[in-house]
């Protein structure tokens, strides 16, 4: 974008907005959601004049209640990845298959969603995404609870799971686009469904799987004996209606008004500025003469074409993100160069390990305690359960590390990454069923401490301008080295501590690379 275009009153209301982010306890994004030179300048005006506005309309009821039901998104993020963990291991009973395979039409599932929900959310709404993809994953998710082979039942996992990787890169943009400036933090603190998900599915499963499935080491095992898993898979794929539900018929999400107005709709836009004002028992002073005004009369659109409002120049928008401009800039110097690359191997490495083990701890867990003498189908769950609780207070434990001097988020980062493979080689040397869920424990908090870290430490060292197509790579690389872990574990003996060894391996790997991370963003503000 030509440096003129960069107005003095888009730079003023930039300024405006980092001077409210910092006058709150939380600290707030101070940049666009969508890196710079990525959007026309009209667009990008009308953008800010969007934020000022929703800036003082506040933090109210009606994002209060999008805070909920965003939420079940990240919740069902975290809750079908497990669900395809916890029904491995009577799935693999009763139909004598090959467990990577379902993991690995699930991780095929997540990639397809993730990509394609995103940008279908640019072309026909966020507002039919997002009240869709939770559709898709109950619907698939009952039919799998009758799937008469583990042929169709991959099917339904790969089928459920599209619905499943849509709703983070959806909700997380419909929670961005609604919330003021200065309560932007509220993203991070979604993560608590994300923990919660893990719970919710471990204490449900328990129940069903334990009193309704064949033991571990039985000799025959038919389906009427092993309902269980199906029983499950109809209890999580009913929930997921009854969410769907609630985001349908209850809560009544408007059009994010970005969208509207990058469409051309600034009428449209304004008004649902002015509900949500409404809803919050405020009222807004946006007029749609205010975003029109920068379609021609505003120096920020001298010299600029009319902005395309197409779905076609949607997609444009979206994909620009990953424009070789953008993927430049994020080598631009040695040092950024060097953070960037070791970033993209942290995510990859992650990637791989934490789907590896966590696609048949259940499994490890049953074998293991068979030969305790303890490996019923009951301590199984029960087990899970409580790695499950484990979990929830390590996302919290996080937000307060990262602020600690001398650790802040690299050091915090690669401790519990490190500790993370520690404890995971430490749990193949239990003698004894209770000491195996202590190691499993520990993994489960340091796990959730790691990503906590991860997920904040990666958007604030990548360059504004740049950020949309940083967070873009490490999250691809994410999700493509997630679909090779059960690839290798289709060549690991199950019935050793082989995928373990190697997930433990990859952690300290990668906690060790973390702290060669060149910057700390640690009480710095992002650029």
């Amino acid at each position: 974008m030509p440096a003129q275009v960069e107005n003095v009153e888009v730079t003023r209301e930039k300024e405006k907005a980092a001077s409210v982010a910092s006058s709150t306890p939380a600290p707030a994004q101070e940049d666009d959601l969508l890196p710079e030179g990525s959007l026309d300048p009209v667009y990008q005006a009308k953008a800010h004049v969007l934020n000022r506005a929703i800036q003082d309309i506040g933090m109210g009821r009606y994002q209060w209640q999008l805070f909920v039901v965003t939420g079940f998104g990240w919740l069902a993020d975290n809750l079908w990845p497990i669900v395809t963990g916890l029904i491995l291991a009577p799935v693999l009973n009763e139909f004598h298959a090959k467990g990577p395979f379902l993991k690995l039409g699930q991780n095929i599932g997540l990639l397809v969603g993730a990509f394609a929900w995103g940008i279908g959310s640019d072309v026909w709404g966020r507002r039919w995404s997002f009240n869709i993809t939770l559709f898709i994953t109950g619907v698939f998710a009952l039919a799998a609870g009758g799937a008469p082979s583990f042929e169709s039942l991959t099917v339904f996992v790969t089928l459920w799971s599209v619905g499943v990787g849509g709703n983070l890169p959806v909700d997380s943009a419909i929670f961005l686009e609604f919330i003021p400036g200065s309560h932007q933090y509220l993203l991070t603190v979604l993560s608590i469904w994300w923990a919660f998900g893990q719970l919710l599915g471990s204490l449900i499963a328990w129940p069903l799987i334990s009193n309704y499935s064949c033991e571990q080491d039985a000799p025959t095992c038919s389906r009427s004996q092993n309902m269980g898993w199906r029983y499950f898979l109809f209890a999580m794929g009913g929930l997921m209606l009854l969410l769907w539900g609630v985001r349908f018929f209850v809560f009544k999400l408007y059009e994010s008004p970005k969208y509207l107005m990058g469409r051309g709709k600034d009428q449209q836009a304004v008004d649902v500025v002015h509900f949500v004002a409404s809803k919050n028992g405020r009222s807004s002073n946006l007029s749609v003469e205010d975003l029109r005004s920068l379609d021609s009369g505003s120096t920020a659109a001298v010299d600029a074409q009319p902005m395309d409002t197409s779905a076609l120049a949607a997609v444009r928008r979206t994909l620009a993100s990953f424009s070789l401009d953008h993927v430049k800039a994020l080598f631009a110097t040695r040092q950024l160069a060097w953070s960037t690359s070791l970033l993209i191997i942290i995510w990859a490495l992650i990637g791989l390990a934490f789907p590896l083990y966590n696609a048949f701890v259940t499994y490890f867990l049953a074998t293991r305690g068979a030969d305790f003498g303890d490996g019923s189908v009951y301590i199984t769950y029960r087990n899970q359960v409580i790695l499950s609780v484990i979990g929830v207070p390590g996302a919290l434990l996080a937000g307060w590390l990262v602020d600690l001097p001398y650790i802040g988020r690299r050091g915090t980062l690669s401790i519990f990454t490190i500790l993370t493979g520690v404890f995971l080689f430490a749990s193949t040397t239990a003698r004894s069923s209770d000491a195996l869920l202590g190691w499993n424990c520990g993994y489960s908090f340091t796990s959730n401490v790691m990503y906590g870290v991860l997920y904040a430490i990666s958007p604030e060292i990548f360059p504004t301008k740049d950020r949309g197509t940083g967070n873009g790579i490490v999250a691809t690389a994410n999700r493509i080295f997630g679909v090779m872990a059960p690839i290798i574990a289709l060549y690991a003996d199950l019935t050793t501590s082989v995928p373990i060894f190697i997930s433990g391996a990859i952690f300290i790997v990668a906690g060790f690379i973390a702290l060669l991370i060149p910057f700390e963003p640690r009480g710095k503000a992002s650029l």
